[in-house]
């Protein structure tokens, strides 16, 4: 007799038996970020140089980010036009008090100072922002593909008078840097075609 499994073969579960089998795979998931951790800690660091952006108060370097810190987690963001990036900064905003009591936390866009401090004061952001216009640190960090900017974060930490780079991330729809996907996957529909808004005052747009 065959051996079906039951989460592919479209029955219906019954719901015991399938939180029970999600708390497997979320065992899993917890163990392969073990594995990941302990991987991260054999990671070279990488040599990065000083870069300079762009503030409200003048021109100021990587390494005047860190503060009084000894690691940096510099978001790469990709401007006011991506509702996508604006969701991630509303979520980081939200720890941003407990980031900062471990480590600095800037967020580089390519967008002009004026821009961001607009949509920063809109938003109620309390993190610092910088202006990456020319893009130069967003290529250098790899975040820079073909013209187009990617999402994501890189964390640097200062060392022997210099600079290095321990780890950096993607982000993307569905990862672990915006806890909205993760409630939005208990729901049995998932996401259900939801894409982020600036606002979501009025009629939600229909599914095409």
């Amino acid at each position: 007799m065959t051996n079906m499994n039951p989460e592919r073969s479209g029955r219906a579960v019954d719901y015991r038996a399938a939180s029970a089998r999600l708390n497997e795979y979320r065992r899993e998931i917890a163990a392969t970020r073990a594995k990941m951790r302990a991987l991260q800690k054999e990671a070279l660091p990488e040599p990065v140089r000083d870069h300079v952006f762009r503030t409200p108060d003048g021109e100021v370097r990587l390494s005047e980010l860190f503060g009084a810190r000894e690691d940096l987690f510099v978001i790469h963001n990709m401007g006011a036009s991506c509702p996508y990036c604006t969701l991630w900064a509303d979520g980081y905003n939200g720890t941003y008090e407990h980031l900062a009591n471990r480590a600095a936390l800037v967020v580089a866009s390519p967008d002009p100072p004026e821009v961001q401090g607009k949509l920063a004061e809109k938003r109620g952001w309390r993190f610092r922002m910088v202006s990456d216009t020319d893009r130069v640190f967003a290529e250098a960090m790899g975040y820079l593909d073909d013209g187009a900017l990617l999402p994501g974060v890189s964390v640097f930490r200062k060392r022997n008078g210099g600079i290095v780079r321990v780890s950096d991330a993607r982000f993307s729809p569905g990862d672990d840097f915006c806890s909205l996907w993760h409630f939005f996957d208990l729901i049995p529909e998932g996401r259900d075609g939801w894409a982020p808004r600036f606002s979501y005052t009025g009629k939600r747009p229909t599914k095409p």
